[in-house]
């Protein structure tokens, strides 16, 4: 629904017209927390902000502070904004007060309601207010938020190869993608961010990158895999179970493959269908789609059926081990599940 929720989110605020209550609600806090910031911004005049904007927490009101909050008219304005954060946590008597005013809302006020992370969106809530949700982008789509965010909210262009470098190296943590395009901003000083400007910034150099170490592995080249260890480990957000959790994705995909040819789909034709599958399923790959589809597409003739039943077995170890205990070395145990996965029933084939 995220698509949807952005062209509503974005019509209104170009329109300057707003309903009365927006419920706001997602996996995605930075979707969610950017929709609350265009809906505030848009709503209010600056030199009337500081008395018709309130903010608060669910849990801190009661049934008589909410109502408060919502009957004080707007002061030398047309309307105030009130944020209500984490509804869940309304009390009985608050929420009834709330529910009420959902049924006849005021005309000077725009009220918008926000969903905690991990829960259920509130079907009340939702048929009563205008729903924006907001899931985490799916990896076609980050690209597309890079160079839309590099533009609207750093004023600067961005190369496809930057976009694919910093995709690459930071993933689609929305919240640091975004702090590191403002360093980015403010390196090459308004010029277009480069891909020589992402290695400067964020550290990180094209064939060093998670995507670079996922595609050692597909190819079975051990050497190459454990070189890039500790040049991934050392990049920002990557950890140990990060990495697990992208080498199980390529593995569970690569088997899919596998199967798929088995049943006689052609070689040519896997591509797409990898394509297909990831829509459906909007997996976490760690790198973008287009080039997860290749490449699994590729090493799918490369595997057998018990190698990658082997290798899906040994992920599934290190991920209990890394959660489970205190692992002395995650680079000693990535090591080790590089060697257990690449050095299977299959000869090593790198070149």
């Amino acid at each position: 629904m995220s698509a949807s929720s952005l062209k509503t989110l974005r019509d209104a605020v170009k329109r300057g017209s707003f309903d009365a209550a927006y419920y706001i609600s997602g996996e995605d806090e930075f979707q969610k927390e950017d929709a609350v910031r265009q809906l505030v911004n848009g709503a209010l005049d600056p030199q009337a902000r500081d008395f018709n904007f309130d903010t608060r927490r669910a849990a801190d009101l009661d049934a008589e502070s909410l109502s408060v909050l919502l009957s004080t008219p707007p002061m030398m304005a047309d309307r105030r904004v009130l944020v209500v954060r984490d509804t869940g946590g309304l009390k009985k008597d608050a929420r009834k007060a709330l529910d009420a005013y959902l049924k006849k809302p005021a005309g000077d006020l725009l009220l918008i309601l926000t969903a905690a992370p991990a829960t259920k969106p509130d079907t009340i809530l939702s048929g009563s207010t205008t729903q924006l949700n907001f899931e985490p982008l799916t990896g076609d789509r980050i690209p597309k938020w890079i160079a839309h965010q590099a533009k609207k909210e750093a004023g600067v262009g961005i190369t496809s190869d930057a976009i694919d470098l910093l995709q690459a190296a930071v993933g689609s943590d929305l919240h640091q993608l975004a702090a590191e395009l403002d360093k980015l901003a403010s390196y090459t000083l308004g010029a277009d961010i480069d891909e020589d400007a992402v290695t400067a910034v964020v550290g990180v150099r094209r064939g060093e990158t998670q995507a670079d170490f996922l595609d050692a592995v597909a190819d079975r080249n051990v050497p190459r895999a454990l070189e890039l260890i500790p040049h991934i480990l050392s990049q920002p957000k990557t950890t140990a179970v990060s990495v697990v959790m992208a080498l199980s994705t390529q593995m569970l995909g690569i088997a899919w493959g596998r199967a798929k040819l088995d049943e006689g789909i052609s070689g040519g034709r896997l591509a797409q269908e990898y394509f297909d599958l990831l829509r459906q399923t909007g997996a976490f790959t760690g790198r973008s789609w287009g080039s997860a589809a290749s490449v699994w597409a590729r090493a799918a003739e490369r595997w057998s059926s018990s190698a990658l039943e082997a290798a899906i077995d040994a992920l599934l170890d290190a991920d209990i081990a890394l959660k489970e205990s205190k692992v002395s070395s995650e680079e000693q145990l990535l090591a080790t599940v590089v060697l257990i996965l690449c050095a299977g029933e299959e000869r090593n084939l790198a070149a």
